[in-house]
């Protein structure tokens, strides 16, 4: 089966895949991520995959902010042309493009408000009825199952870093921080994995989680999650597990809330020979295309109303004004496509 027709066998699922199926993806993305090599995630020291993740120099890359359960926008970019009779399912197989999601996979935004309310109650009520948590919980592993086999599918040109929302045990601990926001999403979603998948999944999947990387550096641009809390160096961000507080810096720093110009020192340590660089992040919302930030170089690019991306080259300094667009959606010909064949 294709790329893209997994893909749409996931979008188009009524439910979520299951527990042994899921698993079967969550054991091998596992053994890529903590084995990266070296070259572009460089080892800790329990030789395992650090925190930073260095890109192909030479590729153009797509950068996708937080995803939050959208599993048309994710299936639209694989659809995409973003050149005449070029889809970027077609150019990630050529090898001509490469893709960096910002991460924030689970907990759909404010598009779900209602059914989080109605999940809400079906939680309080030990979740004898739970058909709203059984619809924000198939887009939330339906989203990360189409992330997971685009990992596998294209590990060399294809990453997710880990965002705040990376934290199914809905812990306070190595760098997390429990969650919640239109509800109690972060308990509620632990209890449903919990109830219907069971511990040994809930701890598999959350060790996938804790291999994602957290930092990536790019030709002319850096990325993280959220806004750097402060200045990290690179020997800290590849042994992130030794260091909570580096984490949380990386995936929860609010706006005005880094220290002044770790964005820019940050920039000037990693990239020095590029003065023009820029810092991506996501984490907060925007309304628009963008957001700039710390001199104008930090770029927020997160819209929970639209499917917007960067695209940054690597031959040229980077332009929001023109290099920021957004994502035709495809989900509906997918879905006008299926119901004309049932």
């Amino acid at each position: 089966m294709q790329f893209t027709e997994i893909l749409r066998e996931i979008y188009l699922r009524p439910a979520s895949a299951g527990t042994e199926a899921y698993s079967a993806l969550l054991n091998p993305v596992i053994a890529l991520l903590e084995q990266e090599e070296a070259r572009v995630r460089p080892h800790d020291r329990l030789d395992l995959a650090g925190g930073l993740l260095r890109l192909q120099p030479d590729l153009p890359t797509l950068i996708i902010p937080d995803l939050h359960a959208r599993m048309d926008f994710f299936y639209s970019i694989f659809e995409y042309e973003f050149m005449p009779g070029t889809t970027v399912a077609a150019a990630m197989q050529e090898g001509s493009i490469q893709i960096l999601c910002l991460g924030d996979g689970f907990h759909a935004e404010k598009r779900a408000f209602k059914r989080w309310q109605n999940a809400l109650r079906e939680f309080s009520h030990g979740y004898r009825q739970h058909k709203a948590i059984d619809a924000e919980m198939r887009e939330s592993l339906g989203l990360m199952e189409m992330v997971i086999q685009a990992k596998l599918a294209y590990p060399e040109q294809f990453h997710f870093l880990r965002g705040n929302h990376e934290n199914i045990l809905n812990e306070n601990a190595d760098g997390n921080y429990a969650f919640r926001k239109f509800a109690f999403e972060g308990d509620m979603v632990r209890e449903w994995v919990r109830l219907f998948y069971g511990d040994d999944f809930l701890n598999l999947y959350a060790r996938f989680e804790k291999c994602l990387p957290l930092f990536a550096v790019g030709k002319r641009f850096l990325a993280s999650h959220a806004e750097p809390a402060e200045y990290y160096n690179e020997e800290d961000i590849v042994n992130f597990r030794d260091n909570p507080e580096l984490v949380s810096g990386l995936i929860w720093t609010d706006n005005d809330a880094a220290e002044e110009d770790s964005v820019q020192i940050m920039l000037s340590r990693y990239l020095p020979d590029y003065p023009d660089s820029v810092y991506f992040g996501g984490h907060r919302t925007i309304s628009g295309r963008f957001r700039l930030r710390a001199g104008n170089r930090f770029v927020q690019i997160h819209n929970p109303d639209r499917f917007n991306a960067a695209w940054v080259m690597p031959d040229r300094a980077f332009d929001p004004t023109g290099d920021i667009g957004e994502i035709t959606d495809a989900s509906g010909d997918l879905v006008a496509a299926w119901l004309d064949s049932d």
